[in-house]
């Protein structure tokens, strides 16, 4: 019964439109002063939340990305990919594409392309003639890349929930989530036959070098994070300070773009962003224990386990939990719900950890581009001037081939696991 007064106050809350964090802790206090347990509890759970070394990456990869965009550097970025792949059909569909797939080894989140890379996309493609439809709609689906290639916030944070190594969990989304940008490059093609959009340049060798050049620096970054990883030169949390030392280099000393004001402001920026998310891992910790102590992990696993033992549909049940979920709860929290939950079960029908965190990672990056959460529809509707409802009917149609790519993965798990199983278990 009070599992269920435990979701009622939380959804309540959620409709009432009160931040997340704050309907998590809430739900939570009311749990536990019902059940008669010390209030301390909370601060107990939430600080061991917390507590953990491999959170230390989450503000320096949000400081590199946020560093990439002040310092101009999404636009050569932006420049590598027009020059790359702007003669196909519709060019600067897949630019803006292919440009989601550079600085996803930058940022690791899709707010963050989306924000960035997501005013020069529009910017550029509306100068060029494309309906804001089209321009939208490929923005939001193809910033969703930027989580699943690594880095990953949402990818440590699963490691850390779920106990796994998020070296393994970094490898396990390259391909992935090349198969994301390869599903919109498609669907971008399709549309621009169409449409009869342009090409947005002609192919060259030369220009494709020049380009190279002016990026070369940027592109290093994915390079260096990865390449450390995979080599041990240092831990993912480790690959982050680098991460923005590095941002930081280029903007300070090389381009000479980053000024003393800029570095304050982003700084305050991140350390919000920071707070933010770690609020609602800590109060998502403690909504997650309450959870474990109900077992509701054992609950959810004998109920499913009771309507079949087919590990497909199961996995086909667990995906349909996690999009309704991510269609009303951001991100971080779903992960720290979900997890503890969803964790157990997974292994029970033989799915690896790891491949079960990309799964739900996507899932949840399709929750991203729906309402009423949205985030990404939020951050593009403000950037391109677009009312929000165009935004959600724009951004549809590009989410069924994330969806095909989903049911891929899912059924497919060497897709996921071929990398980690060649780079980190010897196979």
């Amino acid at each position: 019964m009070t599992l269920i007064v435990l979701f009622a106050s939380l959804f309540a809350l959620m409709l009432l439109r009160v931040p997340i964090a704050f309907a998590l802790g809430l739900s939570s206090i009311g749990y536990i002063l019902i059940e008669g347990m010390p209030p301390v509890l909370l601060m107990h759970n939430m600080i061991n939340g917390m507590n953990s070394f491999p959170l230390l990456a989450i503000p320096f990869f949000i400081l590199a990305g946020a560093l990439m965009n002040v310092s101009g550097i999404t636009s050569r970025i932006f420049g590598f990919a027009r020059s790359l792949v702007g003669w196909m059909p519709g060019g600067l569909g897949h630019v803006n594409v292919g440009a989601s797939i550079i600085f996803a080894g930058m940022s690791g989140a899709a707010v963050a392309d989306a924000g960035g890379l997501g005013a020069i996309e529009i910017k550029a493609m509306r100068e060029a003639g494309y309906d804001d439809d089209f321009s939208v709609g490929v923005t939001a689906a193809s910033s969703t890349i930027g989580p699943i290639i690594p880095p990953s916030l949402p990818l440590v944070i699963y490691g850390v929930m779920a106990s796994v190594s998020i070296g393994e969990l970094f490898v396990a989304g390259i391909i992935p989530g090349l198969l994301m940008a390869a599903s919109l490059m498609l669907m971008v093609w399709w549309y621009s036959v169409r449409r009869n959009y342009p090409r947005d340049a002609n192919f060259s060798v030369s220009n494709i070098g020049r380009s190279f050049g002016s990026a070369f620096l940027p592109l290093m970054t994915p390079a260096i994070i990865v390449g450390g990883i995979v080599s041990g030169a240092f831990t993912p949390t480790e690959a982050a300070v680098c991460a923005a030392a590095y941002a930081l280099l280029l903007g300070v000393i090389v381009y000479r773009t980053l000024d003393l004001r800029s570095f304050v402001r982003v700084s305050m920026e991140t350390i919000e962003t920071t707070a933010s998310v770690m609020m609602i891992v800590g109060t998502a910790t403690v909504f997650a224990w309450i959870l474990t102590a109900n077992q509701a992990a054992a609950q959810f696993a004998d109920l499913l386990l009771g309507l079949t033992d087919n590990k497909y549909i199961i996995l086909l049940l667990i995906m349909l939990v996690v999009l309704v979920i991510g269609l009303f709860m951001e991100t971080i929290a779903a992960i720290s719900i979900l997890v503890p939950v969803l964790l157990p079960i997974a292994t029970q029908i033989g799915v690896d950890p790891v491949h079960l965190g990309v799964i739900v990672i996507l899932n949840l990056m399709i929750g991203l581009l729906t309402p009423p959460v949205g985030m990404v529809l939020f951050v593009l509707s403000k950037v391109s001037q677009v009312p929000f409802e165009q935004c959600v009917r724009a951004t549809l149609p590009f989410v069924v081939p994330l969806v095909v790519v989903l049911l891929l993965l899912t059924y497919v798990p060497e897709l996921t696991l071929y990398l980690p199983e060649v780079l980190y278990r010897g196979n």
